[in-house]
Formats: structure tokens, sequence, C-alpha cells
């Protein structure tokens, strides 16, 4: 018997047709390890915001949980805790994240199929009943009835008597990337960033532990759009949130701090050149307060030279990136089944 010759299959281009070279040296790398690098914790913060990172805290396990009845998904969650996991992330039907009531005829097949119904103040307690907020953190995937789902997770707190400020966790909120890719939208642009920066104003006030915005950039890709552009696009957005809640007259270091930078997008960044990240990510002191710009200016480690500032400079620099192959990584798990016998997806 003849056993064919085997070839090595190796990749010789990324996903955008980007050449690979077989092995990169230090030669292909125009680095300054203090500017374009540094350390863990430390600005331009390649290496994590964290000094020690992981190994000092260890990260939130959640699952993408949720489906059928409140009845269903808070069974599920108390399990999920039981086993071990350590925060809680929530996936809505396809009605509540249109902002319809299940009794709607639009609703119609779609109730509880891929994600848990959500309709009333009387559905989040059911939901929520006997989890502790007050020690557990929850994931919202919700966008433009984000508002109404966080006051519905606020008020159940509130009859509990959890006070404020040890409510935590994230909405996703991220409309931006609704109307660029996702199209799980209810208001046009304008008044759903106006949405935006009343929930920002709200939890720089009432909620300081939880994350307002979660920024996404995967259903762009998912979408079709390059890895460069989903770096862009992504950085684009959050610069615009961060100045939506300065044009809403919060002090920046009151609410940035709470705006979350998905996985997916973290990943992307971890992935691409550290000198063009220097160029993509906004001057540090941007959006400080001027007496504090001064001082910082004087130890800011540089970056090198870019285009002009603004979202135009993040884009263009992010662009640079598609000598990179960024392939997409939503990390969180999901956990989503079938809420009754019509529904035979996989």
């Amino acid at each position: 018997m003849v056993m064919p010759a085997r070839r090595p299959t190796v990749p010789t281009e990324t996903l955008s047709t980007v050449p690979l070279k077989v092995v990169y040296r230090a030669a292909d790398v125009d680095l300054d390890y203090r500017r374009d690098l540094g350390d863990p914790g430390e600005y331009p913060f390649t290496r994590g915001i964290h000094p020690d990172m992981y190994r000092g805290r260890l990260w939130t396990m959640r699952q993408f949980a949720g489906f059928g009845t409140a009845e269903d998904a808070n069974k599920r969650f108390h399990y999920l805790l039981a086993m071990g996991q350590t925060g809680l992330s929530v996936a809505f039907d396809m009605p509540t994240l249109m902002g319809y009531d299940s009794d709607h005829p639009r609703a119609l097949g779609e109730v509880g199929r891929e994600g848990v119904a959500i309709d009333s103040l009387a559905d989040m307690e059911i939901l929520l009943d006997g989890l502790p907020l007050d020690r557990v953190t929850t994931s919202m995937t919700i966008n433009a009835p984000a508002n109404v789902l966080l006051a519905l997770y606020v008020a159940v707190a509130d009859a509990r008597g959890i006070p404020r400020d040890q409510v935590g966790g994230t909405t996703q909120t991220d409309m931006l990337k609704e109307f660029i890719a996702q199209k799980e939208w209810i208001v046009p642009p304008r008044p759903s960033m106006k949405l935006i920066q009343d929930m920002l104003v709200f939890g720089a006030r009432e909620l300081p532990k939880w994350n307002i915005i979660s920024i996404s950039g995967y259903h762009m890709r998912e979408a079709g759009a390059t890895a460069a552009q989903e770096l862009a696009f992504t950085l684009a957005d959050g610069i615009a949130y961060v100045q939506a809640g300065i044009d809403a007259g919060l002090p920046v270091d009151e609410f940035a701090h709470r705006l979350f930078l998905g996985e997916d997008h973290a990943r992307a960044v971890w992935r691409a050149e550290p000198a063009l990240l220097v160029a993509a990510l906004p001057h540090p002191d941007r959006w400080r307060e001027p007496d504090r710009a001064a001082a910082a200016e004087q130890h800011r480690p540089r970056g090198p030279p870019g285009p002009g500032g603004g979202a135009g400079r993040h884009a263009v620099a992010a662009h640079q990136l598609h000598g990179r192959d960024l392939r997409p990584a939503h990390a969180r798990g999901r956990d989503r089944g079938p809420a009754h016998a019509a529904d035979h997806r996989p």
C-alpha cells in the first residue's frame, strides 16, 4: 500500500490576505520597551491595567445564561452559582431586546427562545429571587432598552434594602455598534445617545460599582468588517461615549473607569503591535482637568507621531494594524438552551 505524501499546511497569509513570514525576529519590530510596551499596570497598558493582574485577583467566572421564563432562568442561575460560578450573565430573548412585551404580535414564536423573557418588575423579581445581589455582580447583555432593564434591577435591589453602592454589574448599552452591525435598535442614534448620557449620569451618582457600557467590537467582525475595521470603530465608539459623558457635565474621572471594554476587543488589542496601539489610543491628558494635565505631561511616555486628533486619528492608526491577524474572540461562555419543543437549534 502506497501512502500519499503528507505536506504541511503552513498558513501563508492572514484572514485579511496579508502575507505572513515563516518566523519573525527582533528586526521585524521597531519597539521601544518603555514607550511602546511598558510594565503591567503602567501606560500604555498593553500588558494590563493591574501590576499583578489575575494573580492578585482572579477574574469573575460567569456563563451567558437565560432561557424560557423568569422561573426557568432563576433555577439555572442558582445551579450555576452552586457549581462555583462567581458572577451572573443574563441573556434576554429577542422581544425583550427589541422592547416588546411577550404578548405582542411581533413576539410570536420568539418568547424565551434565545434568552429569558422579562416584561415587568414582577418578572425581574422572579429572575433574581434568592440571588445575593450585594455579593454577586450581574452582566446584562441588553442595549436599546438597557435603561429599563437596569431600572428594574435597581428596583429589586432597593426593595431588598441593598444599598445602591453595593450593587455591581454591567449593562452592554453599546448602541453605536448596534447601528453599525447588530441592528437591534429602537430609536435613532441621537436619542439613543441621550439615553446613554442619562445612564452615565445616573451611574456616576447612584451606582459606583456598575459598568454602564460594555464597548464591543466582535459584532462588526461577524458582520463582515476586517480586523482593522473592528478595532478602529470600536475605539471610535469608546471615544464617543466618553465625550457624551463629558457633554452631560460629568468630570471624566467620575465615570470613564466604569466603561467596560469587552474581552473580544481586548483580545484583539493584545495581539496588536504595541507601537501602533500607542498611536491609536487617545492622549492620556485629553480629558484631564487643566491643572492636572500640565503635571502629567512631564511624566507621560511618548508614543510615535500619528495623524491628527479625534476619532479619525484613532481610526487611521487602528487601520495600520492590517498586518496583524486579529481574529475575534468572545471568551464568555454560552449557556442558553431551548425554551420549548419548537426550538430545534443545536
